[in-house]
């Protein structure tokens, strides 16, 4: 028996960003399955919330584990309509480039830009059934760099490009877009009760906006970007940054 309910796949939910998409979809009314390598904090998120949510350990770098968190969330759901491909390594400094090591470089490469695909393979034989929606997480470092981070804005820059490649390979039937956020607060999204410290004035007052990004406003956008209200929309890259990347910057 297939779900009424639209069910969402989130990878790396366990934690940060992605923690805050999969409690903003299920209080939204989405039937919620997440992947995460920490199998702690899922287990924990899963426990702890009073919503529809699934989670399944495994390593979006890994193909057999791909195939078995799709499988387990449409045997658990009944269907499939949109995929969040979030999980990443997110520290983006590895030292001087001449001294980048292979395994450092491919396994950012594995996880950030593999891993996407591999879901998105996977899923799409369960989204087509749906005309459903994938949207990825890049980030601002695919369109500006601090030194020292060259495999991880390599593989943000290649899932922008990867996003508009599946959204003309995959319209109509499925939508593919990505959203790019700059500054997230995450330290208050590990799943631990430790409270950060509150960030500088000048942390904020340096963005446009005038404040520092959360993951309630990168899950919004991802929730407009999954629903029919954004069914014109495809292979899209949205930055959602407080307007910090179109902010012109000198040392005086």
């Amino acid at each position: 028996m297939e779900s009424t309910q639209s069910v969402a796949l989130v990878t790396g939910g366990a934690k940060g960003i992605g923690r805050g998409i999969v409690l903003h979809l299920a209080s939204a009314g989405w039937k919620v399955a997440f992947c995460d390598t920490d199998r702690i904090a899922g287990e924990q998120l899963a426990a702890s919330s009073e919503h529809d949510i699934l989670f399944v350990q495994g390593d979006v770098a890994s193909e057999p584990d791909v195939d078995r968190i799709v499988s387990k969330t449409v045997n658990w759901a009944g269907g499939l309509n949109a995929v969040i491909n979030n999980a990443g390594i997110a520290d983006p400094h590895t030292g001087p480039v001449e001294e980048l090591s292979l395994e450092q470089w491919q396994r950012r490469l594995n996880v950030n830009l593999t891993g996407p695909f591999l879901v998105t393979k996977h899923a799409v034989p369960h989204l087509r059934k749906n005309r459903g929606a994938i949207v990825n997480m890049a980030s601002t470092r695919a369109l500006q760099s601090e030194p020292e981070s060259e495999a991880y804005a390599a593989t943000k820059g290649g899932l922008v490009a990867l996003t508009h490649a599946l959204a003309v390979s995959l319209g109509p039937d499925i939508r593919a877009n990505c959203i790019s956020p700059g500054w997230i607060d995450t330290r208050g999204w590990q799943g631990t009760t430790e409270k950060p410290e509150p960030l500088s004035a000048s942390d904020h007052q340096q963005h446009p906006a005038g404040r520092v990004g959360t993951p309630g406003d990168i899950a919004a956008m991802v929730a407009y970007l999954i629903s029919p209200e954004a069914s014109f929309i495809t292979g899209q890259n949205f930055v959602v940054d407080g307007g910090m990347t179109r902010k012109m910057i000198y040392e005086e």
